[in-house]
């Protein structure tokens, strides 16, 4: 593989084609984007060789399209794309949610749809645009692919090793059991943390609150500075699945709640003890990735 296009050349675009190019010196790449100022810094930066000016010119011999922006302008891409493919071209993309990105392929990209690689780096940051980008974000981190029954054994192997270069690791799953589990333990989350500050930010003394916030709050909310954007698009697109996670919330935070009322410290203590263990136990079996700051 030599020739990469990649649409949205921002923190997780940009450090991808960073990583590669480190690993591969031979790539070149090509950046796609809706805004010029962000492909003209991603090319001052080294980030990208050339920023796209005709399409139908730039996926010309191309071994891989990824698709890095919001979910919400991956159906548009797929149709903009499906007629001018080479027959070889492999198509991923790095989206938080799958089923749904499953689906558009299979009804927009026609044959391509065989030679599409749904895939999901576990790696973010609260930052965003071509100065986010690092070569190292991917390393020893999870890239969860999601193959459609009709995926090509040559496509998927190509994208496994695509992201092995980087030096993360790969796993497959179906795209339900992905965007249940991230319903779970990222998507959930970043609700509940934009949530938190809206609250607060929304009160008449909201000033005298973040005057007085401190680690607690920086912690539980550091996610909420993510992209306003993605994140609209990410709830929307995993809809379902993260409605069922909020009602299951709901009903932990009703027990809490009833707890306070009683003031039951026995069965406060006996809850925040499970919780503290799981967390305990999680940091120790995952240091990577209770260390890091990511999505």
């Amino acid at each position: 593989m030599k020739k990469l296009l990649i649409f949205g050349v921002g923190l997780i675009g940009g450090s991808l084609a960073l990583a590669l190019r480190r690993s591969q010196s031979d790539w070149h790449v090509v950046g796609v984007g809706r805004h010029g100022d962000s492909l003209q810094e991603a090319l001052d930066l080294g980030i990208i060789d050339e920023a796209a000016t005709d399409l139908a010119l730039a996926l010309q011999d191309t071994d891989v399209v990824v698709i890095a922006t919001p979910v919400a302008q991956t159906p548009a891409i797929f149709s903009s794309i499906a007629p001018l493919l080479d027959v070889n071209t492999v198509i991923t993309d790095v989206g938080s949610t799958k089923a749904d990105v499953a689906a558009d392929a299979l009804r927009l990209l026609g044959a391509a749809a065989s030679r599409f690689v749904p895939g999901h780096p576990i790696a973010g940051a609260e930052k965003s645009g071509p100065a986010a980008a690092n070569a190292d974000l991917f390393v020893n981190k999870n890239v969860v692919l999601t193959p459609l029954e009709a995926t090509d054994s040559k496509a998927l192997d190509a994208v496994s090793e695509l992201w092995l270069a980087t030096g993360a690791r790969v796993r497959r799953m179906s795209a339900a059991e992905h965007d249940g589990i991230f319903a779970a333990v990222s998507h959930l989350p970043h609700l509940l943390a934009f949530a938190l500050v809206d609250d607060l930010a929304s009160r008449p003394n909201s000033a005298q609150f973040f005057e007085l916030a401190a680690s607690g709050f920086r912690d539980f909310t550091r996610i909420a500075g993510s992209s306003p954007e993605m994140w609209r698009d990410i709830s929307l697109a995993n809809r379902e699945a993260l409605l069922q996670e909020l009602d299951t919330y709901q009903q932990t935070l009703s027990q809490l709640r009833e707890l306070l009322h009683k003031q039951d410290g026995n069965q406060l203590l006996a809850l925040f003890e499970r919780a503290s263990r799981a967390r305990t136990d999680w940091a120790q079996q995952h240091p990577q990735q209770a260390s890091s700051w990511k999505n």
